[in-house]
């Protein structure tokens, strides 16, 4: 992290909102003490769900990962998010941050999304938008390398990083999917960040914070934004 970017990051983005407070913020607007609650990839310690320890009766951790240090009080499941081991109907809220990116196959995830919710239960997911600058110049790498880069860039171990597909993160690709599992779109909402990739140089940082500035107050360039912020409801 350059020192310039440090310094610009503290003056314009001090008392700005992260997209992940946003979405957590958005979850616990639709649970109960009486929920389920499900996070989708929740990663290997489960560190967004046990956040709502307390605040749901039930609290279930899925991910491909092997699992360490999950707190008691979380259910956990080794499995494929279309192939969860639960019965139907037995969820309220499925929450998902920065995982739909990865999906292969984002129908079936949807159709078993749509199958363990209960009626009026809700999907809220956070990830990237296709239409982001960040977004387009991942693409253009090869997945292959996507592990190296990010390890890099952000500190991630390797084996954390796992295939982009970017098959369900535009506007047009989730209104489809979820009709087609019997889903509704409650929401959909751009969110923007400040330039986090562009840390490592703080004249570019301010090139980045210019952009993000500008999309973010003129509303015609919302689908710019970097992420989406998506509440689905079954019916």
């Amino acid at each position: 992290m350059s020192t310039l970017a440090e310094r610009l990051l503290r003056r314009y983005y001090d008392n700005s909102e992260h997209p992940y407070r946003i979405f957590q913020r958005r979850v616990s607007g639709h649970l109960s003490p009486t929920a389920t609650l499900l996070d989708a990839g929740c990663g290997r310690t489960a560190p967004v769900l046990r956040t709502y320890l307390g605040k749901a009766q039930r609290l279930i951790g899925v991910e491909l990962v092997a699992f360490t240090d999950v707190p008691a009080g979380i259910e956990t499941y080794n499995a494929d998010l279309a192939q969860i081991p639960l019965p139907d109907a037995c969820v309220d809220v499925i929450m998902s941050r920065s995982v739909f990116v990865h999906l292969q196959d984002p129908q079936s995830v949807y159709r078993e999304f749509a199958r363990i919710l209960r009626p009026n239960g809700v999907i809220i997911f956070l990830t990237a938008n296709m239409w982001d600058y960040g977004t387009q110049v991942a693409r253009l790498i090869p997945n292959r390398l996507h592990a190296r880069v990010v390890r890099i860039v952000e500190g991630r171990a390797e084996e954390d990083t796992f295939p982009t597909a970017y098959r369900t993160n535009t506007r047009g690709a989730v209104e489809q999917l979820a009709s087609a599992a019997g889903l509704r779109v409650e929401s959909f909402e751009y969110l923007s960040q400040y330039p986090n990739y562009l840390m490592f140089n703080g004249f570019v940082f301010f090139l980045g914070m210019c952009f993000e500035k500008l999309i973010s107050h003129v509303h015609w360039l919302r689908f710019l934004r970097g992420w989406i912020l998506v509440t689905l409801r079954k019916p």
